[in-house]
């Protein structure tokens, strides 16, 4: 047993030492393609964004759970990347694209689009561009969504009582898991199963029939 363990250490180890973190031109070509077609479901978001607070109106906070419709795309382009920036680059483009549409929010798009992008980037880089299960893209998705919480309640809600910046905290953080983190995840196995992703690991990965278990000797 402890020699299988060591051998489980050893592989992962070399396996990191040998992953190759240059981007090829076909990562900057679909890591801006997910940022531009982000941008757009980011300005759609921002037009639903009005309405659909008003139907959470009900409970002060609430509104947090419409953040991660404007928190995937760094989770999405770091899943299907795999790059170091990869998270920060898809989620940076998609705010500037959102921003040049035209949105109520002005040049703080930018500044949102960046920390939101770094809150997913530092996850997977905490895991060093390795593991991209689901729990690490919920991970991810929950990264964004604590960089948007402390964005919003510190500047956009800052005069608000503590009631409110408590739930709208919580709900902000579970929007990134579940719509940036859970259905970013669902995507890309979507995708890789189409074989669009055929030139990433990730489409590769997926694609990879599983192994049947092997009997410990």
């Amino acid at each position: 047993m402890h020699a299988t363990s060591k051998t489980f250490g050893t592989t992962s180890s070399t396996a990191t030492r040998g992953r190759n973190y240059r981007w090829r031109v076909v990562d900057i070509v679909v890591a801006s393609v997910i940022g531009v077609a982000s941008g757009v479901i980011f300005w759609a978001w921002g037009l639903a964004w009005s309405p659909l607070s008003s139907l959470l109106a009900f409970a002060p906070g609430l509104g947090g759970l419409l953040a991660g419709g404007w928190l995937f795309a760094g989770v999405l382009g770091g899943l299907i990347i795999r790059k170091p920036g990869a998270a920060l680059y898809t989620e940076v483009i998609a705010a500037v694209v959102s921003m040049l549409i035209g949105t109520q929010w002005g040049f703080a798009t930018l500044i949102w689009g960046v920390l939101q992008g770094l809150g997913a980037e530092i996850v997977l880089a905490l895991f060093f561009y390795a593991n991209f299960r689901l729990g690490v893209a919920l991970l991810a998705g929950a990264g964004a969504g604590l960089a948007v919480a402390l964005l919003d309640t510190a500047i956009s809600y800052a005069a608000l009582d503590l009631g409110f910046k408590t739930v709208y905290f919580v709900t902000a953080i579970l929007s990134g898991t579940v719509l940036a983190g859970l259905l970013s995840w669902l995507a890309v196995r979507g995708l890789a199963r189409t074989g669009a992703l055929s030139r990433f690991a990730s489409g590769r990965e997926a694609m990879r029939p599983a192994r049947a278990p092997q009997a410990v000797r």
